[in-house]
C-alpha cells in the first residue's frame, strides 16, 4: 500500500495507541513511514507492547494542546477492529488510518517506528483551508512540550513567535488553544 491519506513529508496527526492519544509527526520519505517516539513516553511503551498505531486526522486545536499534556476520557476513544486486533482511535476524528508499529532502531532518547498501513476510513468530508492561527497553535505545542523538559530560552521565544501568529490569525477556537496551552507552560501574560 501507498501513503494513503499522508502525504510526503511530517504530517501531524493525533497518534491513539491502547487509552492513550498524543500528537504525533508521522515522516513519509520516499514511500516509508515512521515516526520517532520518545522513549518513557506512553505511545513508546504502548507500541511496544501491542504493536500498532492509529493516525486520527483532526483540525481541532484544542485537541492538539489538550493531547500533549493530558489524557483524555475513555470516551473520546472509539474501538475499531483491524486484522482481528482491536485498536482505538478517537470519536471526532474526521479519518483514521491503521498501521502496524514495529521498533526499527533505538537511540538512548528515542524509537524509530516503521509504520505499515492496514486500514484507513475518511468519516467526514470537510475543507480546511490553511489557517496560519491552528499551524502556530501546532508548533507552539511542538516546543512547548520541549520547553517543559529543557526550560530553554530559544523555545520560549519560538513559543511567544507562535502565539503572536495565532492572536492574529487565528480565530475562537485557536485563541482558545493557546490559552490552555498558556496555562500548562504557567507563562501567565508574557506569552
Amino acid at each position: 500500500m501507498g501513503l494513503g491519506l499522508l502525504k510526503e513529508g511530517i504530517n501531524e496527526v493525533i497518534a491513539t495507541t491502547c487509552d492513550n492519544a498524543a500528537p504525533m509527526g508521522i515522516l513519509c520519505r520516499n514511500g516509508m513511514v515512521r515516526m520517532v517516539v520518545f522513549r518513557g513516553s506512553h505511545t513508546a511503551e504502548r507500541i511496544r507492547q501491542h504493536g500498532w498505531v492509529v493516525a486520527n486526522f483532526i483540525f481541532d486545536p484544542l485537541v492538539y494542546v489538550k493531547t500533549a499534556f493530558e489524557d483524555l476520557p475513555p470516551d473520546a476513544y472509539r474501538d475499531e477492529t483491524v486484522g482481528g486486533v482491536t485498536m482505538q482511535r478517537l470519536c471526532d476524528a474526521e479519518a483514521w488510518a491503521a498501521y502496524r508499529a514495529v521498533v526499527e532502531n533505538e537511540s538512548d532518547d528515542a524509537l524509530i517506528v516503521r509504520l505499515t498501513l492496514l486500514k484507513e476510513e475518511v468519516c467526514i468530508t470537510t475543507l480546511h483551508p490553511v489557517n496560519r492561527g491552528f499551524n502556530s497553535i501546532i508548533e507552539a505545542t511542538v516546543h512547548a512540550t520541549r520547553f517543559q523538559q529543557s526550560r530553554e530560552p530559544r523555545l520560549h521565544d519560538l513559543i511567544r513567535h507562535h502565539a503572536s501568529l495565532v492572536r492574529r490569525c487565528g480565530g475562537p477556537r485557536e485563541l482558545e488553544a493557546l490559552e490552555l496551552l498558556s496555562t500548562y507552560l504557567d507563562f501567565g501574560n508574557d506569552d
